[in-house]
């Protein structure tokens, strides 16, 4: 499978393992916001089994199944065997969370501007007048995807690492469907895995 190709841009560096940093505005399908925190050792030649799961007590949505199974396919080069995921006999557990959100962007306010000129002359008096309104419409509607994965010990709880990753996306973009967008976040999420803990990337 291709790799992603990123570009590291450090926006937030330090914090607890067990948070992640604040959000930035990101342009409609740009890159893809990534901020990981983890104590994995990136020179392990092997990192054992691993099941993927939704992070819901539910089971997993419709909508999460297909970046369940995106991230189970992410994780294979990096040295990962991917177990069923009811097999317990998986050394560590990958819990994943998608959230969706559509947002409607206000259209900004009407601009009106006025522009007066007179003059007065031996030839009489003129007034000139004008006036501009901005008459755009709304602006296109935006799918936010946030897509977060834990991976904890599955023997002690231990949480081993943990990374978020966020998008904005037109409506009308391909990304736009859960199922062509999972491959592209899976991937954007554990581009260089395990990543600099502490630090969020944008991955284009």
């Amino acid at each position: 499978m291709p790799r992603l190709p990123f570009t590291a841009v450090t926006l937030l560096a330090g914090g607890a393992l067990a948070m992640l940093g604040g959000c930035a505005t990101t342009p409609a399908d740009g890159p893809v916001e990534v901020t990981r925190f983890h104590v994995i050792d990136a020179s392990h030649e092997t990192r054992g089994t691993i099941r993927i799961v939704s992070a819901s007590d539910k089971g997993p949505t419709l909508e999460e199944a297909p970046y369940i199974a995106a991230i189970a396919d992410a994780l294979v080069p990096y040295k990962f065997s991917v177990l069923r995921p009811d097999d317990p006999t998986s050394e560590a557990i990958g819990r994943v969370s998608v959230i969706r959100t559509r947002i409607r962007p206000e259209r900004s306010r009407s601009r009106v501007s006025l522009g007066g000129a007179g003059s007065t002359g031996s030839y009489g008096s003129g007034v000139g007048l004008g006036i501009g309104i901005d008459l755009s419409g709304r602006p296109p509607e935006q799918i936010e995807t946030l897509l977060t994965l834990t991976i904890d010990d599955a023997s002690n709880g231990k949480r081993l690492w943990e990374g978020r990753a966020r998008q904005i996306v037109s409506v009308k973009s391909p990304l736009a469907s859960p199922s062509a967008d999972a491959q592209h976040m899976a991937e954007a999420l554990l581009a260089g895995f395990p990543g600099h803990s502490g630090e969020t990337i944008l991955v284009k």
